[in-house]
C-alpha cells in the first residue's frame, strides 16, 4: 500500500528541515550588528509569528519596510534559514525585514500560506508608525516556495488595490505546478530538486489537481500580468526551475512590467544558501541594490 501525500510530506520535514536551516559558514554575516523582535500577527487564517529585522542605524526618517517569504517546498518550516538574507539585507538596503513564519503543508494546506503571506504584508503596510518603518515604501520577495507566494501577494494586491509594493524579489521560483516535475530539466545530471520530491511537495501544498492551475499556485500560467509591480527575477542556471523562472520574466516585461532579470551561472536551486559563496553574495548584493533603488524616497 503506498504511503498518503500527507506521510511523504511529514517525513519530508523530518528529513530536510534541519538540513535546510544550515547556511554557509561564510553567508551568515554574524558580524553584522542587527537588532531583532519577535511579532505576533493576526491573519485570515490563524496567527502567525513574525521576525523582525532592524538595520544598525537609521536617521530621523522610517526606514522601509521587506517583507521576506522562506523556502522550503510548502512544507519546510524554518523561517531562520533566511537569517543571513534578513540580516543582511537590513543592514545592506537600509530597510527594516519582516521574516514571516507562514503555515506549512501537510498540516495546513493552499491556500492557507497565501492568505497569511497577504495578511501579514497588508499588516506591514499599514501600521508602519506603530512598528517604526515606513509601510508605504513596502517590498516583498521570497526563495523558492517563498517566491510563489511573493507572486501571489503582489497579485492579491493588485486585484484587491490595497497596498502597492515598489518591488517584488522572485528567487528561484515554482511557478509552474501544473507540470510533471519530470519535464523540468537540469544541465547537470544531480540537481539538488528531484522530480519525486517535487511531486510531494505539489501532492502536499495543493492536493486537489484542480487547484494546481490557479493563479495563487502557478503564476506562470496566468495570462493578465499587467499592473504587477517591479520585479527581480533571480534563476540559477543549473536549477529545474530555471526555465520557468526565465519565462515568467520574459512575461513579465511582455505585459509592461519593468523587470531585472539575472541568470546566475554554474549555480544550483538554493545556492543563495549553500553557495557557492562567490555567486551566493553577488545574489545578495544584487537583491539589497535594487531593494535600496526602489524603496528609496
Amino acid at each position: 500500500m503506498p504511503f498518503s501525500p500527507a506521510f511523504r510530506a511529514r517525513g519530508v520535514q523530518l528529513l530536510l528541515g534541519r538540513m535546510m536551516s544550515r547556511v554557509h559558514k561564510d553567508l551568515r554575516f554574524t558580524d553584522i550588528p542587527t537588532r531583532t523582535e519577535v511579532l505576533r500577527v493576526e491573519t485570515g487564517a490563524g496567527p502567525v509569528t513574525c521576525t523582525v529585522f532592524h538595520p544598525p542605524a537609521q536617521s530621523g526618517t522610517a526606514a522601509p519596510v521587506y517583507v521576506n517569504f522562506h523556502g522550503g517546498g510548502f512544507v519546510v518550516a524554518r523561517p531562520e534559514q533566511d537569517d543571513h538574507i534578513c540580516r543582511y539585507i537590513a543592514a545592506t538596503a537600509g530597510c527594516v525585514v519582516i521574516n514571516v513564519d507562514y503555515a506549512v503543508a501537510p498540516q495546513r494546506q493552499f491556500p492557507v500560506p497565501v492568505t497569511q503571506a497577504y495578511d501579514v504584508t497588508a499588516w506591514a503596510a499599514a501600521n508602519g508608525p506603530a512598528g517604526g518603518w515606513d509601510g508605504t515604501r513596502l517590498a516583498v520577495g521570497g526563495h523558492s516556495a517563498g517566491a510563489n507566494l511573493t507572486a501571489a501577494v503582489c497579485r492579491l494586491a493588485r486585484d484587491r488595490g490595497t497596498f502597492a509594493p515598489r518591488l517584488q524579489i522572485i528567487d528561484s521560483a515554482p511557478l509552474d505546478q501544473l507540470a510533471d516535475p519530470a519535464t523540468k530539466q537540469s544541465l547537470i545530471a544531480k540537481p539538488l530538486l528531484t522530480p519525486q520530491l517535487m511531486r510531494i511537495f505539489t501532492a502536499a501544498y495543493v492536493p486537489d489537481p484542480a487547484d494546481r492551475a490557479h493563479p495563487l499556485v502557478s503564476p506562470a500560467l496566468a495570462d493578465d500580468l499587467a499592473g504587477l509591480p517591479p520585479a527581480l527575477v533571480i534563476t540559477a542556471e543549473n536549477d529545474r526551475l530555471r526555465d520557468e523562472g526565465d519565462a515568467y520574466a520574459k512575461a513579465l516585461d511582455a505585459a509592461g512590467v519593468p523587470v531585472t532579470h539575472r541568470v546566475f551561472e554554474g549555480v544550483d536551486h538554493y545556492f543563495t544558501h549553500t553557495g557557492p559563496v562567490a555567486q551566493a553574495k553577488e545574489a545578495l548584493q544584487l537583491m539589497a541594490t535594487t531593494l535600496r533603488t526602489a524603496l528609496s524616497p
